[in-house]
């Protein structure tokens, strides 16, 4: 139980410094001096800050599967899945700007595949779309997901994600299950 708490301590404080600072400017030090732990109980859970970063996105991507509701558009899922991200955007700003940009690419990768296989898969019920359909629909737009959150981030996060992202809904509204019959209807291509 001490455990889980000095992990979870050490996991707030972190974020909380990455909304103030840039990932550069924080330390093992400064950590463990906020959390009033020595820096040999950080070492003790964690190699390095990249690995408690590393954690951080685990965790996030975690919650994003576990709380995936089938009743939702992709749109409501991936904004959901975003929560994290719009509660903590300078700590996201701060993460994309330094040398550790592709574990922030690589969260998003992975909550906007989890999000469009899931959605594609809901979608496809009762369509005899192949599979290897499915995965390359649910590819494309996870690719164009990570890309535009990306172009999102690298804006400074100006403008309202929920508004674009409903919008792009709106405007690709049956698409994929356009997609999704016309592989059915293909033999062999």
């Amino acid at each position: 139980m001490a455990k889980q708490y000095t992990k979870k301590m050490i996991r707030e404080v972190f974020i909380n410094m990455l909304n103030e600072h840039p990932l550069n400017k924080i330390t093992v030090k400064d950590i463990a001096t906020a959390c009033e732990i020595n820096r040999n109980t950080f070492y003790y859970y964690y190699t390095d800050i990249y690995a408690l970063l590393s954690e951080i996105f685990q965790m996030e991507l975690q919650t994003v599967i576990d709380e995936y509701n089938d009743t939702l558009s992709w749109e409501e899922s991936f904004i959901a899945a975003a929560k994290f991200a719009l509660e903590n955007k300078k700590a996201i700003y701060h993460v994309y700007n330094s040398m550790q940009r592709e574990e922030l690419v690589n969260y998003i990768y992975n909550v906007s595949g989890n999000v469009m296989i899931r959605y594609v898969e809901k979608v496809s019920h009762g369509i005899s779309a192949s599979s290897e359909d499915k995965k390359l629909i649910a590819s494309f737009y996870q690719c164009a997901l990570t890309e535009m959150v990306l172009r999102w981030i690298a804006s400074r996060m100006r403008e309202d994600p929920d508004m674009v992202v409903r919008r792009i809904g709106y405007l690709f509204d049956g698409n994929i299950e356009l997609s999704l019959r016309r592989s059915a209807g293909l033999d062999n291509y």
